[in-house]
């Protein structure tokens, strides 16, 4: 068994949406002032990183973190390289074989600097979310910090994923991963009421 691990580190510096919450980590007790242990405090976004969009990130009425169905996040998975894209739509996967997949990996390898927020990626198109509906998906997940554009305010992709219940996962880290068949684990976080949440990403590979 090989275990990839496909999570952005998360670090003090690191590149996060513009205006969005910086990554912060300190001990807010050291072993010197304890007596006993370190214990360390975070603030970041529940965007930061590799994560998960629950559906109330852009619908008010949506799902929130708490809510989701945890077997999304755990299973096989396919992933799939389309490299060189401006942007990805049903026409992309013409000749790829969809069948029984559920969870789908889109590498695009267009966040070319991983220590610097993106001005552009390759982004989806929304004709892919109804088709890849009707071929059974349920999560999908990308290399880049939005299915969208980068600049989009309506988020259309979103939306029109949402309407084919099909969830989504962002920022994942695939540079060095093949295509092919995996078991994904990204199991988020159990916050109340939180829109989205960090992942753990890996996949495993027998």
């Amino acid at each position: 068994m090989r275990l990839i691990d496909i999570s952005r580190p998360l670090y003090v510096g690191m590149p996060v949406w513009p205006g969005d919450t910086e990554y912060r980590f300190q001990l807010a007790w050291t072993k010197e002032e304890s007596g006993s242990v370190n214990v360390g405090q975070i603030l970041l976004s529940t965007h930061t990183g590799t994560h998960i969009d629950a559906p109330y990130h852009f619908d008010e009425n949506g799902k929130k973190v708490h809510e989701l169905d945890l077997s999304l996040y755990v299973g096989t998975v396919r992933v799939v390289h389309l490299p060189r894209r401006e942007s990805i739509g049903a026409s992309d996967f013409q000749g790829i074989d969809l069948e029984g997949v559920k969870r789908l990996l889109i590498r695009t390898d267009s966040w070319t600097d991983p220590a610097r927020f993106p001005q552009s990626v390759t982004f989806l198109r929304e004709d892919l979310a109804p088709f890849l509906g009707e071929k059974g998906v349920k999560l999908l997940g990308l290399d880049v910090p939005s299915v969208d554009r980068l600049d989009s305010k309506e988020l259309p992709v979103h939306h029109a994923l949402h309407k084919e219940g099909i969830h989504i996962l962002e920022g994942a880290c695939l540079s060095d991963v093949e295509e092919g068949d995996y078991e994904l684990i990204a199991l988020p976080l159990k916050l109340e009421g939180a829109d989205g949440s960090p992942v753990r990403a890996v996949l495993r590979q027998w």
